[in-house]
């Protein structure tokens, strides 16, 4: 029971931290590109503290994880603020600073993916491991990795691909508040105003919408993307990451 709290403790902090990372990615790219706005409000740190939020940060993964009995988890961070007409080019920054969020993830998933592929355990036992993660079967992890100081850092590395592949490809559904929102609206021409403003006030209500649709119909809207993303990786870097879904 205790290494099956662990596995779960380890499964929501790995997620907080993606989290916390791809919101400080923005501030870096926003700094990079000359605007102050995230430094002087501090957000520029790992301190899991200056970007807790409480409801996307505390209350939403346990309401989740008590509400799907331990099997799955989601969250946010405050978002990192920035000022897109103190960026050097005003044209094209506002898409870079989207996009470094993303970015951030997707770098964290292939280190991790590499140190994966080091790590000495048989092909065999490593497919389990994903296996019983995917099916968020705790018991059968905890047994899986049990006396294997291998086994228990190849299931820790899965857990941060897995969430930053997650976080990556999800953040660029063009949706309100999501990243891929602000790089769609950013290519938009001028006369496309009403329906950024008009999707900016819907955006949220929509996306929770396709997340139902997706869970509780069963309807492949965010899976099939999903599946998409990571069977290309396995065509073009090998074998991991490997099917998560």
């Amino acid at each position: 029971m205790l290494n099956e709290i662990a596995l779960i403790f380890f499964y929501v902090i790995i997620l907080l931290y993606s989290v916390i990372l791809h919101e400080v990615a923005h501030g870096v790219m926003a700094f990079y590109l000359g605007d102050l706005t995230a430094k002087y409000a501090g957000r520029l740190s790992a301190n899991p503290l200056r970007h807790i939020d409480p409801m996307m940060t505390i209350f939403m993964p346990l309401a989740l994880l008590v509400l799907s009995g331990g099997r799955f988890a989601f969250g946010g961070a405050k978002p990192v603020p920035y000022n897109p007409y103190n960026l050097r080019d005003q044209k094209r920054g506002p898409i870079w600073v989207a996009l470094a969020g993303p970015g951030s993830n997707i770098i964290i998933a292939f280190l991790g993916a590499f140190f994966g592929k080091m790590i000495t355990v048989p092909l065999s036992v490593k497919v389990s491991i994903i296996n019983s993660f995917k099916m968020a079967d705790w018991q059968g992890l905890s047994v899986l990795i049990s006396n294997s100081f291998g086994s228990i850092f190849f299931a820790i590395i899965v857990m941060i691909v897995f969430w930053n592949v997650i976080l990556a490809f999800f953040n660029l559904i063009p949706i309100p508040p999501l990243d891929g929102s602000k790089v769609l609206f950013s290519i938009l021409p001028a006369r496309f105003n009403d329906f950024k403003i008009a999707l900016t006030r819907q955006g949220p209500l929509i996306l929770i919408g396709l997340i139902f649709l997706s869970n509780f119909l069963g309807l492949p809207i965010f899976t099939g993307l999903f599946r998409f993303v990571i069977n290309l990786c396995q065509q073009v870097f090998g074998t991991f990451p490997l099917t998560f879904f």
